[in-house]
Formats: C-alpha cells, sequence, structure tokens
C-alpha cells in the first residue's frame, strides 16, 4: 500500500501521474497533515468532515499522486547536536549540476540542494556540530568537488520553520 511505501520511506518508483487539482478537504488534509504528520485517519476524517474511507482513499491518492512526499519530524538541529547551521552558495561547473546533485546528497548535515539562477547555481542548506565541521565540509569536501568552481559561506544565527504549527 502506498502509505505504508512512504512511512517506510521506500521511493514508489515509476512515472507520477500528471497533476490533479486539489480540492478544499485535499488543502485541509495536507495543513493537517503538515501540522502533525502522525494524526489518526480518524482524526483526519473528523476534522475535514468526511468518512474515514474518504480520508483514507485522499491520503493515499495524494502520496500516489506524489503531492504527499513523506511523513516525518521536524528537528531542532541544536538540540540534536548540530548548533551551527549555515546556506552555501556554489558556482559550479555549466551542465555538471546533476553529477554535483549526487554528491551534495552524500555530505554529512546537507539538508536543502537548490539549482537557482542569479548570482550563484547552488544553494545548500547545512546543519553541523560546530565551526570546526563547517570548516572540514567547506574547504575539504566541497572545494574537492571538482566541478566547484567557488563557495560563498552564509552563517545562519537563527532560523524558524515557517511550516504548520496547529
Amino acid at each position: 500500500m502506498a502509505s505504508e511505501q512512504m512511512a517506510a520511506g521506500a521511493d514508489p518508483g515509476g512515472p507520477l501521474p500528471p497533476p490533479r487539482p486539489l480540492d478544499s478537504i485535499d488543502q485541509d488534509i495536507l495543513r493537517m497533515l503538515q501540522a502533525d504528520g502522525r494524526a489518526s485517519i480518524r482524526s483526519v476524517a473528523e476534522r475535514v468532515h468526511v468518512s474515514r474511507a474518504n480520508a483514507y482513499a485522499r491520503i493515499n491518492r495524494l502520496i500516489e499522486d506524489g503531492v504527499i512526499r513523506g511523513f516525518g519530524a521536524r528537528v531542532d538541529h541544536e538540540r540534536a547536536g548540530h548548533g551551527t547551521s549555515a546556506y552555501i552558495t556554489l558556482k559550479i561547473v555549466q551542465n555538471s549540476w546533476r553529477t554535483v546533485r549526487e554528491q551534495l546528497r552524500q555530505l554529512p548535515g546537507a539538508s536543502h540542494i537548490a539549482l537557482v539562477g542569479g548570482d550563484f547555481d547552488v544553494l545548500l542548506m547545512v546543519h553541523v556540530a560546530d565551526n570546526r565541521s563547517l570548516r572540514e565540509l567547506v574547504l575539504t569536501r566541497l572545494q574537492a568537488i571538482p566541478e566547484v568552481l567557488s563557495t560563498r559561506t552564509l552563517l545562519v544565527f537563527e532560523e524558524e520553520d515557517l511550516e504548520p504549527q496547529d
């Protein structure tokens, strides 16, 4: 079943169907699950005023359509031992995005990777134990990637998750 695959972290594989429009009930389900990914089918059904079977079918469709990519925990990185966070911008060799992305995925502490337009090509968010770990990551790991032409590190002093907190 799709929800069991996602909960287990399995990749559903195969091409996704074309996006379907989401109605207000789907939107309400998404908001509720963003606030509490552990919400029961019963509580979702009650909050959005549909039957349990309908809520179950809608959640499975949202998973199968790739709208819901998975379920996870929001982590306080500092309390989890990763007290230093930074955005790192990278300029990379033209047309090397796929190769660089695969290498960035392997970096310890990497939490977000984006190909962007502007003065740099890639924006990487990392959470590491301390400044020494950040220095090691940037100077040893990132700058050793042949396709990385330059980096710039922006230290994060404070951050706030804007996901729903209901």
